[in-house]
């Protein structure tokens, strides 16, 4: 068996230092990545398995489960990695679901499409995409509403067209979700006040811009500009008294990453991006997790890409911490302020 295993694991393209790093993890976004056969037991198990850990010398890495049954290796019976597969495609199916229809599906019929009972579906869909089949739905929803508004149709119109079936749905979520109100933010902000203000740090100038929800924009050497281009029809103004003590917080967040900051944050996005962003902000300090393994998190496998954008999208540098994303291959990737910000964001937070 062991000739044979060391003849697979070396033509396939898995980075063993990195995959037994996610084995020690029990990383689920490492799930279906690879699959890591157990020499002593006989067993191949996803790399999240909840069993004990195996030592190093009896475990070797396959691509796949065809690759460990090739060798006489087993199915592990409490983690199941065969049946990796079949969740993501159940995933699928609810979300096309979701996709196409007009109402937000019921829960059963969200289970229905995908193969489950709808207690063991709503745990596979949150595990899968990090948020509730409910809350998914909802974002579906919300971003036809915005993509509407976007493109110039009436608030009445774009209700209707997203699927509410009446207007004060469309209005409760929107207000959580968009932080101002529809009209506002298919024109530009019209109707908004967001206030800014800047303050100098160690390492460098940072603008930090508010809503009465909270905080829309930090970001390293920028001025208001920056907030007209986004809001081209609010009203920005300076007001370094009334932001003075988000703003001496916001400064602490920046001069030590390694924090929690706790403060109110106005953000938006597409469903995807706040997925993302949400993935961030669980990262533990002084650690970093690759785009793919973000995407995955994030409900997209393979999505690295769009993950990647979504890191650069983010409105509020460092209190939703993208600088702890990076490259497959342990480089740091790319960041909005330059590589020199994220490095030193990283070296404070590693101590």
């Amino acid at each position: 068996m062991e000739d044979m295993t060391q003849s697979i694991t070396q033509t396939d393209s898995i980075d063993e230092d990195m995959a037994w790093r996610a084995v020690l993890a029990r990383d689920r976004a490492s799930d279906g990545r690879f699959v890591t056969g157990v020499l002593s037991t006989g067993i191949y198990c996803r790399p999240s398995c909840a069993a004990r850990h195996p030592k190093r010398e009896n475990v070797r890495f396959f691509a796949d489960g065809a690759g460990a049954r090739a060798i006489g290796l087993r199915p592990c019976l409490r983690c199941r990695p065969d049946d990796i597969a079949r969740d993501e495609a159940g995933v699928a199916r609810a979300i096309a679901l979701i996709q196409r229809s007009d109402e937000l599906p019921t829960l059963e019929a969200m289970a229905g499409a995908a193969g489950y009972a709808p207690h063991h579906f709503h745990r596979l869909f949150k595990r899968a995409t990090g948020v509730t089949p409910a809350a998914y739905a909802r974002g579906v929803r919300a971003r036809r509403a915005e993509g509407a508004l976007a493109g110039g149709q009436s608030v009445t119109e774009a209700i209707y067209e997203a699927g509410y079936s009446v207007p004060s749905r469309f209005y409760a979520e929107a207000d959580k979700r968009l932080g101002m109100t529809p009209s506002a933010w298919r024109d530009g902000g019209r109707g908004e006040v967001i206030r800014w203000t800047t303050a100098q740090t160690s390492m460098g100038r940072i603008l930090l811009a508010a809503t009465d929800r909270g905080i829309c924009r930090l970001s390293f050497e920028e001025d208001d500009s920056a907030l007209s281009e986004r809001f081209p029809n609010a009203r920005i103004d300076r007001d370094d008294i009334a932001l003075g003590d988000l703003l001496e917080s916001a400064v602490a967040a920046v001069e030590q990453p390694g924090r929690g900051h706790g403060l109110p944050l106005d953000v938006r996005g597409t469903a995807f991006q706040e997925a993302v962003w949400r993935e961030l902000s669980r990262i533990p300090p002084g650690e970093t997790l690759s785009y793919a393994a973000l995407a995955a998190r994030a409900g997209k496998p393979g999505a690295a890409r769009a993950a990647g954008t979504a890191c650069g999208a983010n409105p509020v540098a460092v209190l939703i911490p993208c600088h702890r994303a990076q490259r497959g291959d342990g480089t740091l990737g790319g960041y909005a302020y330059g590589l020199p910000i994220k490095r030193e964001l990283l070296r404070r937070e590693h101590g």
